[in-house]
């Protein structure tokens, strides 16, 4: 009896798992097969789960409208700041958790009070001194505001990393002749890999998706990201659905290749992370 009721749980277990992926999924699902459809197909009385005639025009027309620059502009941008969030987070976290540092509670919770500010908040002062640095309309001003948020968080994910990671491994190493630097580097990083990963994947992610900065910071339309880029398909007489769904579609498709490629160290860095 005992194993029939656990193996009936876990079957309902199941679907009730089905159910919420199929959820979760099926505004991507719509997403994808309205940028096939035309524009009558999109707007008659019944709905459709699959395109009568599929329509390939949407994506043509959007390569043929600056969609490969812009992709390669939210490359450009993504990219340089998940680089300046590992270099600068991945020493931080360490000093935080191996060194007495003055003030460290009180840094802590200042990266904890930034995690709680809306991204508007800090859009004001950014765009003034960017202004005065002279770096606005350029890729540095959106990657170095999208950085800002990224190393906050970084660093109150990596600590508890480097404070469960033993020190006697550290300690063997000063002993064996590496000095500090190099026992961090050959030691102390590989052993906080998983971290280092989620963090790379979760910074990466949130410049590529990121829409307000590129729009606050950026007017020339040459060097818009994807995210910013969205707005050409919108007309001046409406929105052309099936070209605007393409451009999710595309915008999309790194973020699941990325994920279906780091998903076993997503989860597992995220699992030890909240366990340490």
């Amino acid at each position: 009896m005992i194993r029939k009721s656990i193996k009936h749980n876990g079957w309902l277990l199941n679907i009730i798992g089905l159910i919420i992926v199929i959820i979760y999924l099926s505004p991507i699902y719509w997403m994808i097969i309205t940028s096939f459809k035309s524009q009558s197909e999109i707007f008659q009385a019944v709905p459709t789960l699959i395109p009568k005639d599929f329509q390939f025009n949407s994506y043509i027309d959007q390569f043929g409208s600056g969609l490969g620059q812009m992709t390669l502009n939210s490359f450009i941008i993504a990219i340089s700041s998940m680089i300046i969030v590992i270099i600068v987070s991945i020493p931080a976290a360490y000093a935080l958790a191996r060194f007495r540092v003055k003030g460290a509670k009180l840094i802590l919770l200042f990266f904890l009070i930034t995690q709680m500010m809306p991204t508007t908040v800090s859009l004001a002062p950014l765009f003034i001194l960017f202004k005065n640095l002279g770096i606005l309309n350029t890729y540095i001003a959106p990657i170095l505001a999208t950085s800002t948020g990224g190393i906050a968080f970084s660093i109150l994910l990596l600590r508890p990393y480097f404070l469960s990671a033993p020190k006697a491994l550290e300690e063997a190493a000063l002993l064996d002749g590496c000095n500090r630097f190099t026992a961090f580097i050959r030691v102390m990083i590989p052993v906080v890999m998983p971290g280092i990963l989620v963090c790379a994947a979760i910074s990466f992610l949130f410049a590529w998706g990121d829409l307000i900065s590129s729009l606050t910071f950026i007017r020339d339309q040459e060097l818009w990201p994807l995210t910013a880029g969205i707005y050409n398909a919108i007309g001046r007489y409406g929105t052309e659905y099936n070209y605007l769904m393409a451009f999710g579609t595309i915008a999309v498709i790194p973020v699941i290749i990325l994920f279906v490629a780091l998903q076993k160290y997503l989860v597992k860095g995220l699992a030890a992370g909240s366990v340490k």
